[in-house]
């Protein structure tokens, strides 16, 4: 089982810092913010993370890649814990596919169907981050216990913020799962059948990834996820997870990545 982290994006809202520098390598607290999914990634049940990257994005790539030379230089002046966690990252089971144009959420999980291989699988979007490495493990449970339905995390937004995001339609079947009906693209608030946000996470059956093939560019010229996500809610059933705000973060803005690096710092240093 694998876990994709679509990483070609652009970075234009930390644009000119995004200019030379990936995004996904911007800091949080004391590692790369992409670390911090790949972690995740690696502490669900994927055996291994796969980055959609762009060709212009090496610095992602060298991160994860072993440094003997380095690690080698720090034990000999004896920084171990420094050398410890260079040789750790440069260890993990990280193999990147290429998204050579930009062509939206559902092209960028479509270029890693050949290493899906008829498997289910997550998507972690790198905006988001979730310290706590817990919401894929109970994904996974609710998947399990529906017979290996498709599973999205969700979260209660305010009624303001509502209209900025993906919502889903159903009816809960317990405290914190829903069954979902439908998904709604950023609606007014009039028209939002829920108030429960689509955050980020997904675990996804292989028939998601053979409906992306067919999903044609849609706003922007752009092949969403979302539609595959429609197209498979009429041939097999789909649960929410209600998530815990406290849970994740959002990174997606100068203002969200700030309010994140702090809240992070805080809990790290008490």
């Amino acid at each position: 089982m694998k876990a994709l982290i679509p990483a070609a994006g652009l970075g234009t809202r930390f644009l000119p810092a995004t200019k030379a520098q990936p995004k996904e390598m911007l800091l949080v607290v004391d590692r790369p913010a992409i670390q911090y999914v790949v972690e995740e990634g690696l502490a669900s049940a994927a055996d291994e993370v796969v980055i959609v990257n762009s060709r212009e994005k090496k610095a992602i790539e060298d991160h994860f890649a072993p440094n003997p030379e380095l690690v080698a230089l720090l034990r000999e002046r004896g920084k171990d814990a420094y050398a410890d966690a260079v040789e750790a990252v440069g260890s993990y089971p990280v193999s990147y596919v290429y998204q050579e144009e930009a062509l939206g959420l559902g092209h960028a999980v479509r270029c890693a169907a050949e290493k899906t291989a008829g498997e289910s699988f997550y998507v972690l979007l790198g905006d988001v981050l979730v310290p706590g490495n817990g919401m894929l493990p109970a994904m996974q449970a609710v998947s399990d216990a529906h017979g290996g339905a498709s599973v999205i995390a969700v979260m209660p937004v305010p009624d303001d913020e509502v209209s900025r995001f993906g919502v889903i339609a159903g009816a809960p079947i317990s405290d914190d799962v829903w069954k979902v009906d439908a998904l709604v693209e950023k609606p007014a608030l009039e028209d939002a059948p829920s108030n429960l946000a689509v955050f980020g996470r997904y675990l996804l059956s292989p028939r998601v990834m053979e409906l992306l093939a067919d999903v044609q560019p849609g706003v922007g010229g752009e092949i969403q996820l979302t539609d595959a996500l429609d197209a498979v809610l009429a041939e097999e059933e789909m649960y929410a997870l209600i998530v815990d705000p406290a849970d994740g973060f959002d990174t997606g803005t100068v203002e969200s990545w700030l309010e994140t690096n702090n809240i992070l710092f805080q809990r790290k240093n008490g």
